[in-house]
């Protein structure tokens, strides 16, 4: 058996990790091999990982990086290799992952955003709490909910469509447009929930079936953007900011971002011109060639 198959079955069997987690470290760890059996011209097993050096991983990082990778992807990319390593007996070189420099606040990037949603979902306990902060992650990012409107849905919401009424602060109600990727990790979370979801109970469900916490997607996001070498503003909150920003970005008008935010006056939006100037400065200052 291929040593990445072994540590497939390994990740599901003794693990509990969900089919996502699953996929993305096989692949890994089917990268890993493939490019040592280039780099050192000879078959890749178990013993022969035993001389990975540090000059190797960080040759084959490289390799990931003139790939398009970010700094919390190669972060990731990093955890999934040390895993398999740790797998495979090997004691993985001792090597720094990325970081983001620190300086001005900038949204989270996209590949940012679902890097984070995704490591949070991969350290989670049991697949179905996996699946669940994946779906909540993604309701901040992908439909620009605060955490507690996320939170304060009830089966009520359920089966989504295509949008969905939101309840926010001093009760006031909009409707947000739901992508097809939001609609499809809300229903892979139900479909895995272990607790029954009726009209009136809670959508998303602590690991003892109660409401679920703020504080504990908090605490995952936290453990979570360490791991991937993320700065300290990298929020539950930031992936709302990081929807707004993305969205201005791209053509939509403050009015109708309003509406989608819920927020009570446009000065509140008005914000997201700044942060996008911002973003569109250092689009400046690292493309122009008089920058």
């Amino acid at each position: 058996m291929a040593l990445s198959q072994a540590f497939a079955e390994h990740l599901a069997r003794d693990r509990r990790r969900s089919a996502h987690t699953v996929r993305a470290y096989r692949a890994s760890a089917e990268r890993l091999v493939a490019f040592l059996q280039s780099h050192w011209g000879a078959p890749v097993d178990a013993a022969a990982l035993g001389g990975l050096s540090a000059a190797d991983l960080r040759a084959y990082l490289a390799m990931r990086r003139r790939e398009g990778l970010g700094n919390a992807a190669t972060a990731r990319e990093l955890s999934a290799v040390r895993a398999f390593l740790g797998f495979a007996g090997v004691a993985a070189p001792a090597l720094k992952g990325p970081k983001v420099p620190r300086g001005v606040p900038r949204p989270v990037s996209p590949a940012e955003a679902v890097a984070l949603a995704e490591d949070v979902a991969e350290d989670a306990a049991e697949p179905w709490i996996a699946a669940r902060d994946l779906a909540v992650l993604l309701l901040l990012y992908g439909a620009g909910l605060r955490i507690g409107e996320a939170l304060g849905l009830t089966g009520a919401a359920l089966p989504l469509g295509e949008a969905m009424m939101v309840t926010g602060k001093r009760a006031k109600t909009r409707v947000v447009p739901l992508l097809p990727q939001v609609r499809a990790a809300v229903a892979a979370y139900v479909a895995a929930c272990p607790w029954p979801i009726t009209r009136e109970a809670p959508l998303f469900r602590g690991a003892k079936g109660g409401a679920l916490s703020p504080a504990v997607i908090r605490r995952s996001v936290r453990a979570a953007r360490a791991r991937l070498g993320l700065g300290a503003r990298t929020t539950p909150h930031a992936l709302r900011h990081s929807f707004a920003s993305h969205l201005l970005a791209r053509g939509a008008d403050l009015r109708s971002l309003q509406e989608l935010l819920g927020h009570a006056s446009l000065s509140s939006t008005q914000i997201y011109t700044q942060v996008d100037a911002a973003h569109l400065l250092d689009v400046y200052r690292n493309a122009h060639p008089r920058a």
